[in-house]
């Protein structure tokens, strides 16, 4: 394959993933009309439009799409074969695009980022955050941050922790109505409940004594964004089971109090980093799990379990 295909798969690459001509030329530290005339070469070559142009940005012909995954699978082979030969490199390089849940990526993901970024200068990072499963083929992710069980079996993965989620209230809601002691007293309360989107995260499970017991939250308040529902919790609005990187740290500073700390759940999630087959060979991708998996590797709320 010829250097030159190469820079034109490269340049098509950064155009697409970064939205634009002009961007695409800052990331490659060159010209806009070197990026131009790159796309347009390699279109001619091709004999197929790639990209639509439009006064708003351009957007994929299905040719194009179907060319981004092929270029996408060369240069990831070509990254691959290089990194086979050289030893990881301390300055690294390029755009690495994650994608993480918004309630975990804000309040853990998002923290561990700028010391990541001042060890590699030279990367760039992209942080989506999203309630959903994102394609990473289509949307172009390197590494996914997932809750609970893979779908796809055709990604690699690496466990990064697990989390549990604890049923809380607002003190002011347990002053109102007392401290429940079983489920059926709990559902006298006023609950903060999922809507239909992810109504099977309004279905809790647990252990007490030995016996499976079940808990389906009911409320005329729901929505589906995890950290709007923290913050009506957080205001007393009702009960909510909430994952333990929030709980915690609100029940240690008195904003929540736990309730039925007896009933175990029994539904923990996996949280996981994942990534395309073999990506991981990739320096600047290994890199970023590497630090992720020793970031979780001993969280601090699961030290501070009963």
């Amino acid at each position: 394959m010829r250097d030159d295909r190469l820079v034109e798969m490269r340049v098509f690459r950064a155009v697409v993933e970064s939205g634009g001509f002009s961007t695409a030329a800052r990331l490659l530290g060159a010209s806009q009309p070197f990026v131009s005339q790159t796309i347009q070469r390699l279109e001619a070559r091709l004999a197929t439009k790639l990209l639509h142009r439009t006064t708003r940005g351009q957007r994929l012909t299905p040719a194009g799409e179907r060319f981004l995954e092929a270029a996408r699978h060369a240069l990831d082979t070509v990254e691959r074969a290089e990194a086979t030969w050289q030893q990881e490199a301390a300055w690294l390089d390029g755009r690495l695009r994650v994608s993480a849940p918004i309630a975990f990526g804000l309040d853990r993901v998002t923290p561990l980022i700028p010391d990541f970024l001042a060890r590699h200068p030279g990367l760039s990072l992209d942080l989506r955050l999203t309630d959903d499963h994102e394609d990473l083929i289509a949307d172009g992710i390197d590494v996914a941050i997932r809750m609970g069980p893979l779908t796809d079996s055709t990604l690699r993965h690496r466990r990064l922790c697990r989390l549990s989620r604890l049923v809380v209230a607002a003190p002011s809601l347990v002053h109102r109505y007392g401290v429940p002691m079983t489920l059926d007293a709990l559902g006298q309360m006023p609950m903060i409940a999922w809507d239909a989107t992810r109504e099977h995260l309004n279905r809790w499970n647990f252990v007490k004594d030995g016996t499976q017991l079940s808990f389906h939250a009911r409320s005329r308040f729901r929505g589906n964004q995890g950290m709007s529902l923290f913050q009506m919790c957080l205001a007393g609005v009702g009960v909510m089971r909430v994952a333990e990187h929030l709980a915690r740290p609100a029940i240690r500073e008195g904003r929540l109090v736990e309730l039925l700390p007896d009933h175990v759940p029994s539904d923990d999630t996996a949280i996981q980093a994942v990534f395309l087959p073999e990506r991981d060979i990739v320096p600047r991708i290994r890199s970023l799990v590497d630090m992720l998996v020793d970031a979780f590797r001993a969280p601090d709320w699961e030290g501070r379990r009963p």
